[in-house]
């Protein structure tokens, strides 16, 4: 175990703030494999278009997670950028190490609602040309996931897009650390839908995981990203 179970916390302490807390090193309680994966046909441009234009009926998995602020809710958005190659990808990024909260991890481009935002898709476009400069001009968005609250009581909107493949970034060095694809593939087939739970100071925490090793590195993706990923499986599978 990556922490002491039997250690004095606060049942609402943030999962990052937990003394040598490490989430790949939780143990996996179950894989789904045996949820069937969503077919190629489903995952091409068009297909994804034609979903959301014509939605199924559906609920999201997970919704929000256990609050530990008293920080009055926030507005935000995050862009799920799917990459028009002729296998989809997901383009995600790596925050950097220092950040305040979530250092280190997989992220989608997105942040907090600006006033002069129009809508969901206006921030995660502008958070996505500030975080990573990724233009919005070869950016189409298909349509917003239900709301997806965290901890922090940022209340999320997914908005998912497609991008051409001929892309180029620019990564804000303070905010990113690296920027990088995955299949959207592997990402829709539960096989690789890891469940993790750890229970300290009387309460339960649960999360998936879908960690992905690419040339570079193994990307562990989880918390947040994972769970919006999984409503994405499940408005695809649906």
């Amino acid at each position: 175990m990556p922490i002491d179970p039997s250690a004095t916390l606060p049942p609402d302490t943030p999962l990052s703030k937990l003394p040598n807390f490490d989430p790949a090193k939780v143990p996996v309680l179950g894989v789904d494999a045996h949820l069937p994966a969503v077919s190629a046909a489903r995952m091409a441009p068009d297909a994804l278009r034609w979903r959301f234009a014509h939605p199924p009926a559906w609920q999201p998995e997970v919704q929000a997670e256990r609050r530990f602020t008293d920080r009055q809710p926030a507005v935000a958005a995050v862009l799920v950028p799917i990459v028009m190659r002729e296998q989809p990808t997901v383009l995600l990024t790596e925050r950097t190490a220092h950040l305040t909260t979530h250092q280190g991890q997989v992220a989608f481009p997105g942040g907090k609602r600006d006033d002069t935002d129009l809508d969901a898709a206006d921030t995660a476009l502008r958070e996505a040309e500030e975080e990573i400069g990724l233009d919005r001009a070869i950016t189409e968005v298909i349509g917003t996931m239900p709301t997806y609250t965290t901890g922090t009581m940022f209340i999320i909107t997914p908005v998912v897009a497609l991008v051409s493949p001929d892309y180029h970034l620019t990564l804000n060095d303070y905010e990113v650390a690296d920027a990088f694809e995955v299949p959207l593939a592997f990402l829709m087939n539960p096989a690789h839908h890891r469940r993790h739970a750890l229970e300290f100071s009387g309460a339960r925490r649960e999360w998936f995981s879908m960690p992905y090793a690419d040339p570079r590195k193994e990307r562990f993706i989880w918390g947040a990203t994972a769970a919006m990923l999984r409503n994405f499986y499940r408005f695809l599978a649906a």
